[in-house]
């Protein structure tokens, strides 16, 4: 039978081509579930003994081959471990004319893989190979061009949209909803406004992300993805037994803009081949008053002021939690990024491959949650502060009720010794008697009995002693939370409490942070 051909499917589909969609350029040939159906055919309807594979890359651009599924499959052309490449046409693997022919014509044949592009009817095996051919190569270059002049022309259509104040997003934000008459309008959405609102309301009233997050999970309050759902609109399933809130999309809601009616854009630009980047936030483009709002604008204000990382965002101070957090899965100090939604980040995130490093954690949320767990701290220091004090009260008590039966038991003593002396006295006198011999004996069996009850008030200091050093000892050992306790009730975290409290707070993602406290 042979060996096994190793066929790798290549499919793509970029944003470009999706919006292309929108305005009657593009038909539904391109879609994933087209391209896939297309090349599993040609498969079996050529081959015979074969292994497959697939790459997809679903919505990355052609222009460039910063594309995770392409990278994946060029990294195994490297290894030898693929013999055929197929593609539904040129453009689907690349729309850069230059860099499809170096591939095609030099990499490709160097390294023994055949490659198939099934509706330019291209097959690598079939004459030299080359590309060169005039009509492969002129198509080649008409899908470079229109590349480029469908990006500009879709990049500037929707520039002009949101200048004009049309809404142009796919999805709705929580608490809204798209005109049926009018798509690029916003409409409030009754129920989700009136979540929306109890959100600002609890935060308000110093609720942390974390708390109204466990609030409502208790409480069962729908999630957004399920407003979405019971709409019909989303047919996602929980990975577990349900959908909960967490504490970063109640920050994700707290930060943003649109419930006080703004519409926020450019706030990225993009370097060339690389990825978005952020601009200065003085750069930002808003549209002030773009739909009915949600909320007050002194609302927004007043949370934005109580809860986000403004020290770090223009004082020039440094994040309260910076040093502090390191990435879970490196041990590397994670970096404060700036922005409407300011977040940490791992700096190898980008460097090695294959990385489960942090890659996005939610400032407002950390701090949230470090000053939720930090409460729950400062009560049960309260708890053991409360207990201490009354053990104490205890101790002191105990202590002086020991004092004053050594006393008593002291004057036992004293009274003891007399009596002895008295005892002998008597004794003394009795011996000029006639009833001297009587004495005698009255005073030893008097002797014999104040020696034993002297044994017994000896025996009980000592118990007694040993007691009050017990008491002393712990005493001393006094727990004085007073200095701790100055941070009980703090409504916001600052680098003194971080800097008093943590040794460090290791961050996988939202559901796996571990804090190293120093008292606790």
């Amino acid at each position: 039978m042979g060996e096994q051909l190793r066929i790798a499917l290549y499919v793509r589909l970029s944003k470009e081509d999706e919006k292309a969609g929108e305005n009657g350029f593009q038909d539904e040939s391109n879609s994933i579930k087209m391209q896939r159906a297309l090349l599993r055919h040609f498969v079996e309807t050529h081959f015979d003994y074969y292994r497959l594979m697939e790459f997809l890359d679903d919505g990355y651009s052609g222009t460039n081959f910063n594309r995770p599924g392409v990278t994946k499959m060029l990294d195994l052309v490297k290894q030898s471990a693929l013999d055929c490449i197929i593609v539904k046409d040129f453009s689907r693997f690349s729309r850069d004319y230059i860099e499809m022919g170096s591939y095609i014509e030099q990499i490709f044949p160097f390294m023994g893989v055949r490659f198939i592009s099934v509706n330019d009817q291209y097959d690598s095996m079939e004459g030299d190979g080359r590309v060169g051919d005039i009509d492969v190569s002129f198509r080649n270059l008409l899908y470079d061009l229109y590349s480029r002049d469908l990006s500009v022309k879709v990049k500037s259509a929707l520039a002009v949209r949101r200048e004009k104040g049309n809404y142009i997003s796919t999805y709705c934000p929580f608490g809204y909803e798209k005109d049926p008459n009018d798509k690029h309008r916003l409409l409030i959405e009754k129920d989700e406004a009136e979540v929306v609102r109890r959100i600002f309301d609890m935060a308000l009233a110093g609720m942390t992300s974390v708390q109204i997050a466990r609030t409502f999970n208790t409480e069962g309050v729908k999630t957004p993805i399920e407003f979405e759902t019971a709409k019909g609109r989303s047919c996602r399933k929980p990975k577990g037994t349900g959908f909960l809130w967490r504490g970063s999309v109640i920050c994700h809601i707290l930060t943003n803009r649109v419930y006080v009616g703004d519409m926020v854009y450019g706030k990225y630009y993009k370097d060339g081949n690389a990825g978005g980047h952020i601009r200065a936030k003085e750069d930002w483009k808003i549209y002030y008053n773009h739909h009915a709002p949600i909320i007050s604008r002194a609302l927004f204000e007043e949370i934005q002021r109580r809860h986000t990382g403004g020290k770090a965002q223009g004082t020039g101070e440094k994040h309260p939690l910076t040093g502090k957090l390191i990435c879970g899965c490196c041990g590397k100090n994670l970096r404060f990024c700036k922005g409407l939604n300011p977040y940490f980040s791992c700096p190898d995130l980008y460097v090695k491959p294959e990385t489960n490093c942090v890659k996005k954690a939610n400032t407002m949320f950390l701090e949230q949650f470090v000053l939720y767990e930090l409460q729950q701290k400062m009560n049960v220091l309260l708890d053991r502060d409360k207990i201490w004090r009354e053990r104490e009260e205890d101790l002191k008590r105990h202590r002086e009720e020991l004092k004053v039966k050594r006393m008593s038991v002291q004057s036992q003593q004293k009274a003891l010794q007399m009596e002895r002396l008295e005892s002998y006295e008597r004794y003394v006198a009795g011996k000029r008697t006639d009833e001297g011999s009587n004495t005698a004996v009255a005073y030893q069996d008097s002797i014999s009995r104040i020696r034993a009850r002297e044994k017994e008030t000896e025996a009980l200091l000592l118990e007694m002693e040993k007691d009050m050093d017990r008491v002393e000892a712990e005493l001393s050992k006094k727990q004085d939370f007073a200095e701790l306790l100055a941070y009980c009730g703090a409504a916001e975290l600052t680098r003194e409490t971080v800097q008093k409290f943590i040794r460090s707070i290791a961050v996988k993602d939202e559901q796996h942070i571990e804090i190293d406290w120093r008292y606790f």
